[in-house]
């Protein structure tokens, strides 16, 4: 089953208004994760231990609820951040040490 984020309606809803509209009703039948305090500490904690570069809060936020809700995959285009295979291993570390185990 696939999942979003509050995140990813966030970012939907973002820029030109007839093609925020479009996105949002694409997403509209897929299931929205909650947003558990943790969620945004992890976060944090991403940015804050080097795993990502502070402009890169949003990305971290995208991680720590995927991480948080033990998702299988977390599929992106974004290969800067999120999908960069230097960076994985870190967050996977990082994300480890806060008592999140990969699946």
């Amino acid at each position: 089953m696939a999942y979003i984020s509050p995140y990813v309606v966030e970012e939907a809803s973002a820029g030109d208004s007839q093609a925020a509209s479009e996105r949002i009703k694409a997403l509209r039948d897929i299931p929205v994760l909650p947003i558990a305090p943790e969620i945004p500490d992890l976060a944090e904690f991403l940015l804050s231990s080097d795993g990502l570069p502070a402009k890169a809060r949003l990305d971290a936020l995208h991680i720590a609820c995927a991480a948080y809700h033990r998702m299988d995959i977390l599929l992106t285009w974004n290969c800067t951040h999120i999908a960069n295979p230097s960076r994985l291993p870190i967050m996977r570390g990082l994300c480890c040490a806060r008592g999140l185990q990969p699946t």
